[in-house]
Order: structure tokens, then sequence, then C-alpha cells
């Protein structure tokens, strides 16, 4: 039986151009909050299970809003640390017909990006939890960043607790000076379970799938 499931990321301010609007096409932005790591865990906790997510917010009434709406799902935050001084924000512009869509960051020297090592009591995160989750956006946000998403592995992997990474390769993240492949390989051999396609697999960690399996992508 799965007991506490952990999650660990980024969960960002997400402003989007109403319906199929250009952004500023009109003074409107509908306002969100979002997050890959945050997102798995709202959907263990609506399918009954105990959902964890650990991150930094800043201590101001956008940092409530974004925990007050975890709650509303059910997500536990107790492991939240309150540290820095801004939430990233992400803008975005739904595409119609030909035209893609589009995502703007803003997320430098967000609360997460800026929080040390050894802040985070991971042995109270995982003490009774049985699955980890983590995913390959953490670590392409900053050095510390990488960091704490090695150091939380690493603990996981102390308690015994079984952990997932998902590639998850964002390439305009990957702009700190490390590659993609040179910090997600050392991940990987940490973590017991990779989930990405081959496309994915060949950006994050530069590994090419040659044989096509049964089922695969």
């Amino acid at each position: 039986m799965i007991k506490r499931i952990v999650t660990f990321g980024e969960i960002m301010l997400r402003l989007k151009s109403p319906a199929r609007e250009r952004l500023f096409q009109s003074p409107v932005l509908e306002a969100s909050f979002g997050g890959g790591e945050a997102n798995v865990a709202v959907g263990l906790s609506r399918l009954g299970m105990e959902a964890y997510f650990v991150t930094a917010l800043p201590d101001n009434l956008i940092g409530n809003a974004c925990i007050g709406e975890l709650k509303k799902h059910g997500v536990r935050t107790d492991f939240i640390v309150r540290s820095g001084q801004r939430i990233g924000v992400y803008y975005l512009e739904a595409g119609a017909n030909q035209r893609p869509s589009k995502v703007v960051y803003d997320r430098a020297g967000s609360s997460i990006s800026t929080l040390g090592s050894g802040v985070i009591d991971w042995d109270a995160v995982f003490k009774g939890a049985s699955w980890f989750h983590i995913t390959g956006i953490t670590p392409a946000i900053s050095p510390s960043a990488a960091e704490l998403a090695e150091e939380s592995m690493k603990k996981a992997k102390e308690h015994g607790v079984t952990i997932s990474c998902d590639l998850n390769y964002r390439k305009k993240l990957w702009k700190y000076g490390k590659s993609a492949p040179e910090v997600m390989t050392k991940l990987l051999k940490i973590a017991d379970v990779a989930i990405g396609k081959r496309k994915t697999a060949r950006k994050a960690l530069a590994y090419s799938v040659t044989r096509k399996l049964k089922g695969a992508d």
C-alpha cells in the first residue's frame, strides 16, 4: 500500500491571456497557480492519496494565496518553507489555429531558486513516506536548486523511499552554465523510476534509444 507521497519543485503564478487573445491584447490576465510537481500532488490528492508538496514561497499575500489553493485540493503543505522575496511567474499566450502557444518565464530570483541546501528538514519530510517525485525542471532553475534536488533525492534514498523522476526537459531554463546531461545523468543514478519520452531522454541525458520497444512513443 502506498503511504505518504511527497513531491518537490517550484510552483508558479500563471498569468494567461483570456481565450485565444495575444498577451496584452486586452488589459486582462487570468491568474492561477501551477507547476509540474504541484500538479502531481493535486492529482494524487484527488485520487484520495496523502500527498505532500514541498517548495519555498515568499511570506506574503501571494505566497499565502498559493498555499490556500493547494490546501483547497487537499494537498498537505506542512513542509513548505517561507523564504525569499518572490514567487516565479510565467505568462501564457494560448495558441490559435496555426499560431502556437507562447510561454514567457519571469522566475529569476524566485524563492526556490535562491533557497540553500540544509534548510528543508528532509528527515521530517520523508518520515513515513513511501514515494518521492521530482522532475528535471527543478535542477534546471539554478545551481542551488540543482543542489537541493540532489540533496532531496539522497535523503529519500536514505529513508528507503521509492524515487521517481520525470525528465521534463525545459530548454529555456538551462542557462546557468551546466547542461542538462551534466546534471540529470547524475540525478538519474539515484532515482528508481525515470519518466520521459525518447526525445526527452536524448535532450536531458544525451542518451539515444536505438531500439523501439513495443508500445514505446
